[in-house]
């Protein structure tokens, strides 16, 4: 999907603002034609995977990969690597940690949505 958007952005960019609004017609019409549905409507949603009560940060990226297995984990790395980071070297607490990673991957989930 990543590809395709990166096709489209530039070939949109090709386009003056009349042109590209006729690819915003096109694609409208085809989403009413073909009755694509959305992400949620296709039955992507989050598996619902309880959090142990005690639970590693590497057992909670693991069950949030499980989670929200329709997210492309790679957009992801950064921040979870930083949050691991902050476990591993500077010794903050795993809870904590877990507790923000949940946080970011609802957020990019309700991105996921948008789109």
């Amino acid at each position: 999907m990543k590809k395709r958007s990166r096709e489209l952005d530039s070939l949109m960019s090709h386009l003056d603002g009349k042109h590209q609004q006729a690819v915003v017609d096109y694609a409208t019409f085809l989403v009413q034609q073909y009755k694509i549905q959305t992400p949620v409507e296709a039955g992507l949603k989050p598996k619902a995977i309880a959090r142990p009560e005690q639970e590693t940060v590497i057992g909670a990226i693991k069950r949030l990969k499980k989670t929200y297995y329709m997210i492309d984990s790679d957009t992801l790395l950064d921040e979870t690597s930083s949050l691991m980071g902050q476990h591993i070297l500077r010794g903050r607490e795993a809870s904590a940690v877990i507790n923000e990673l949940q946080s970011i991957f609802q957020v990019k989930y309700e991105k996921y949505l948008e789109q």
